[in-house]
C-alpha cells in the first residue's frame, strides 16, 4: 500500500538525518523537539498497522468464522467452516382426506362411531435442528397437527444431545424414545399413513409423542442399542380450552429399551432383528379425587386418523404398572421389504378385587413393500429402522422421468380381550379385537414431496359391559399429500 510505504519511507529519512543535526541555537533545538515528535507518531503508527495487517503477536489477531449456506433436497442448512456449528430448518405438512364406508344401520348400542370422512393436517411442523461447540446436538420441533382436527401449536420435540463419545450418544428432553423397528422409523417416510395398532399402542406406555426422558443411544455399521429413563408427557393447554391438562400430583416413571440390528447382510440384502421393551415402573398419580387414581387406558384408533374415534379401549385400570415387550423381523433384498413385529402387552393391577387376575393383550403385524421403479428403502444405521427409498429420477415429464412409484400391503391384529366371558366380573376386559387388511400405493416424485393412496378392510369384534356387539366392519380410502423437508 502507498500510504504505508511513505510512513515507513518517513521514518527512515527521520532515522537518517537525525545525526546530522547539531543543537546550536534555540530555532534548531525547537526544529529537534518537532522531528522527535513526528517520530513518535510515526513509530507508534507502524505498530498499529503490523497489529492490524496480522504482523504483531498472535493474540492480537482478529478471529473470524466463515459460513456457508446449502440446501440439500429441500432442507436448507446454514454451518460455520469448522464444521462446529449448525442450524437446519426442517418442516413437515402431511393432508389427510379420507372416505369412510359404513353400514347404514348400525347397532343401537353404538355410540360415537358413525366416522366421519373429510380432511385433516395430520402433521404441520416447524422446527430447527444442527450442533453448537462441535459435540452438541439439538432439536427443536413444533407442531400443530392432529387427529379429527388441527391443533395449537405444541412442542413435538426439545432435546439437547452430547455426541462426544462415540458411538454413544447422551439426550436429555422432550423426544419419542425407539420402542420398535415402526416406532423408530420416519413418519416422514413410513410405508403407511399411520403405525399398526399394536406397534403405537406398545409406544405409548413409557414412551410415545412428547415424552420427557434422558438416557444413552448408540450404535455401530450393524448394531443398535438404547437405554431411555421416561416421565411424563409434555403438558400444554387443551385446545378450545383456557385451563391446563389434568392435575398431576406424581408423574409417571418409566423405562424404554431397545437392542437391535442387522447381523446377516450382503452386498444387496439384509436381515434386520430385534427386541424392545417399555416398561411403567409407576403410573401417574391423579390424586384421591379421581375416578381411578392410577389410571392406564390401552386402546386405539384404527390406523386413520381424519376420525379420531378409538374403536377399541380397554378402558380405565387401576394399575401399579405395565410392561410391553416387542419383537422385531425385517428383510430386505434390493427394492422388496417385509417387515414384521409381535408384542405382548401385560397390566399390573393396584389391590385387585376378588378373582381379578392382571390382564394380558398381544398383537402382530406383517407388511411389505415393493418399489416398482427399482430403488430400495434406505436401511438407517443411526435408528436402526427403514427410511424412505431414494428417487433416482425426479419427476420431470418433459424428460420422460416419473419419480420413485412402490406398492404396499400390510396386515395388523390387536387383541385386546381379556377374560371378557368370565363369571368374575371384576375380572373383565372387553377391549375388543380389531383386525385391519392395508393396500396402499405410494408415489414420490422427488426426495421432499409424496403421495400415498390407502385402502383399509377394518373388522372389529367387541362387547360392551352388558355383553351387547358394539364392533363394525367397514372400508376407508385415504389419499395423503405431504411435503417433508
Amino acid at each position: 500500500m502507498a500510504w504505508k510505504s511513505k510512513l515507513l519511507a518517513g521514518a527512515a529519512g527521520l532515522a537518517l538525518i537525525w545525526p546530522g543535526v547539531a543543537a546550536a541555537d534555540p530555532a534548531t533545538d525547537a526544529r529537534i523537539a518537532a522531528l522527535e515528535q513526528q517520530l513518535s507518531l510515526l513509530q507508534a503508527q507502524i505498530a498499529d498497522l503490523k497489529v492490524s495487517t496480522g504482523a504483531g503477536p498472535a493474540a492480537q489477531r482478529p478471529t473470524a468464522t466463515t459460513t456457508s449456506a446449502t440446501i440439500a433436497n429441500g432442507k436448507p442448512t446454514i454451518a460455520s467452516s469448522d464444521g462446529k456449528f449448525s442450524a437446519t430448518l426442517h418442516g413437515v405438512m402431511q393432508l389427510d382426506t379420507a372416505k369412510y364406508d359404513q353400514d347404514d344401520r348400525l347397532p343401537a348400542a353404538v355410540t360415537a362411531r358413525d366416522l366421519s370422512g373429510g380432511a385433516n393436517f395430520r402433521r404441520a411442523r416447524i422446527g430447527v435442528d444442527g450442533k453448537v461447540f462441535g459435540n452438541f446436538d439439538y432439536n427443536i420441533l413444533f407442531d400443530f397437527g392432529g387427529s379429527g382436527a388441527e391443533d395449537s401449536g405444541r412442542v413435538q420435540e426439545m432435546w439437547v444431545q452430547y455426541s462426544g463419545l462415540r458411538p454413544l450418544r447422551f439426550r436429555i428432553g422432550a423426544f419419542a424414545p425407539p420402542l420398535g423397528l415402526e416406532d423408530a422409523a420416519s413418519t416422514n417416510g413410513a410405508l403407511f399413513p399411520e403405525r399398526p395398532a399394536v406397534a403405537d399402542i406398545a409406544r405409548g406406555l413409557a414412551g410415545g409423542d412428547t415424552r420427557i426422558g434422558a438416557g444413552v443411544i448408540g450404535n455401530g455399521d450393524h448394531w443398535f442399542a438404547s437405554a431411555i429413563a421416561t416421565g411424563s408427557l409434555v403438558q400444554s393447554l387443551n385446545s378450545g380450552a383456557t385451563a391446563f391438562n389434568a392435575p398431576i400430583f406424581d408423574e409417571q416413571q418409566g423405562y424404554a429399551l431397545r437392542l437391535a440390528g442387522t447381523p446377516f447382510h450382503g452386498s444387496d440384502w439384509l436381515a434386520h432383528i430385534g427386541a424392545n421393551a417399555s416398561i411403567v415402573a409407576q403410573p401417574t398419580d391423579l390424586g384421591a379425587a379421581a375416578a381411578t387414581r392410577y389410571a392406564l387406558q390401552v386402546r386405539e384408533r384404527p390406523e386413520l386418523r381424519v376420525d379420531g374415534t378409538r374403536l377399541v379401549d380397554t378402558g380405565q385400570i387401576d394399575a401399579k404398572g405395565a410392561q410391553a415387550y416387542g419383537l422385531e423381523f425385517a428383510a430386505q433384498k434390493q427394492n422388496l421389504l417385509v417387515q414384521a413385529e409381535y408384542f405382548d402387552i401385560s397390566i399390573d393391577r393396584r389391590n385387585p378385587a376378588v378373582g381379578a387376575s392382571d390382564p394380558s393383550f398381544n398383537g402382530w403385524y406383517a407388511q411389505g413393500s415393493w418399489v416398482l421403479t427399482g430403488e430400495r428403502r434406505k436401511y438407517n444405521n443411526t435408528t436402526a429402522a427403514f427410511d424412505a427409498p431414494g428417487v433416482d429420477k425426479p419427476f420431470d415429464p418433459s424428460k420422460d422421468r416419473w419419480g420413485a412409484w412402490e406398492l404396499a400391503a400390510r396386515y395388523s391384529t390387536i387383541d385386546l380381550n381379556y377374560s371378557e366371558n368370565s363369571l368374575v366380573v371384576a375380572d373383565r376386559v372387553r377391549g375388543g379385537e380389531q383386525d385391519i387388511w392395508t393396500l396402499g400405493v405410494n408415489w414420490f416424485p422427488n426426495p421432499a414431496v409424496k403421495f400415498m393412496l390407502d385402502y383399509y378392510d377394518v373388522s372389529v369384534d367387541r362387547k360392551n359391559a352388558a355383553g351387547a356387539a358394539i364392533g363394525q366392519d367397514y372400508r376407508a380410502l385415504n389419499l395423503r399429500s405431504q411435503i417433508a423437508f
